[in-house]
């Protein structure tokens, strides 16, 4: 389902109805996100950074914190979670958040006050992932859809408003059959990363899994039962 290289065939197609709304890059370039050496001293990407900002006329103040020279907005922000675990990504951002100029701080809630901001978009930025399906549907209403923005309880927690989005989400939940899904898919999902609505924060290619021993399982089990543990038995009972 997921977007790759440029769009081409029945995708650009699709896309293309779209074209004077969209960057003009994602027709001629693949997405990419930004790539660095591991080592933390991320000094290209700070520079650019600095140039996109005064670029959008966030000038440096007295205290260090840019704000914009018309508007008067100072780039100051809050990163809320509910495990103290996550400060390990976080706060190296922070650090290379205030090298350039802006002050973001990381506070940790507690659950039932944590799912309340979130219900109610009382943040300014948090950690989420998106579980999708293989056969999006109807749920890429609550994720994406406009409608959706200001609604108490929806997952749009992007705040995403987009007319192109908003077609592309009706274009999947209507699709004619799996094929057209998939093309359909791909479509929104490359307009989504073009929007740069989140940043990625880390990302693990294998699945972590404990096993012991001292259980057995059928030889032969259906594939759906992965994971169904209620089919397997203990070889001794002593190690109850």
């Amino acid at each position: 389902m997921a977007s790759h290289g440029v769009p081409t065939g029945r995708e650009l197609a699709i896309l293309s109805e779209y074209k004077s709304l969209l960057p003009k890059e994602l027709f001629t370039t693949p997405y990419t996100n930004p790539v660095t050496d591991g080592s933390g001293n991320n000094r290209k990407q700070l520079r650019q950074a600095m140039k996109i900002l005064d670029a959008a006329g966030y000038a440096l103040g007295a205290d260090g914190i840019r704000v914009h020279n018309k508007t008067g907005l100072r780039l100051s922000f809050e990163i809320i979670e509910r495990q103290q675990a996550f400060e390990r990504w976080v706060l190296p951002m922070i650090k290379n958040l205030k090298r350039i100029g802006i002050e973001a701080s990381f506070r940790v809630v507690d659950t039932s006050q944590y799912i309340e901001r979130l219900t109610n978009f009382d943040f300014d930025m948090t950690v989420q992932s998106f579980g999708q399906s293989l056969s999006p549907g109807n749920e890429q209403l609550e994720y994406w859809h406009s409608s959706k923005v200001d609604v108490v309880g929806s997952r749009n927690y992007l705040g995403v408003k987009s007319a192109v989005v908003d077609a592309l989400v009706a274009q999947i939940i209507n699709a004619p059959d799996r094929e057209e899904l998939i093309y359909r898919t791909r479509a929104l999902d490359r307009v989504l990363l073009w929007g740069y609505h989140l940043i990625p924060q880390w990302h693990i290619n294998i699945w972590r899994v404990a096993h012991h021993n001292k259980f057995e399982k059928p030889t032969t089990q259906a594939p759906y039962a992965l994971g169904a543990i209620d089919t397997w038995w203990i070889k001794d009972k002593d190690t109850q």
